[in-house]
């Protein structure tokens, strides 16, 4: 979705003016890119790391109790 800096308000393709102008204050708008979220990023890491954590202390836990 498009984000206008100056009217503080994002736009759907369908709504803006011709050439990919907001329709309020005519400032060109460029569509935002559909990348990754940095939060998603850091949920992954957080979980690959609480994952390889468990696996060690499954790993120790094992000739203990077999």
């Amino acid at each position: 979705m498009p984000w206008c800096e100056d009217c503080s308000h994002f736009w759907n393709a369908k709504d803006l003016a011709e050439g990919g102008n907001c329709p309020t204050c005519g400032t060109h708008l460029e569509a935002a890119g559909h990348g990754v979220p940095w939060h998603f990023k850091l949920l992954l890491v957080g979980l690959s790391g609480y994952l390889v954590y468990r696996v060690y202390w499954f790993i120790e836990w094992l000739p203990k109790h077999v």
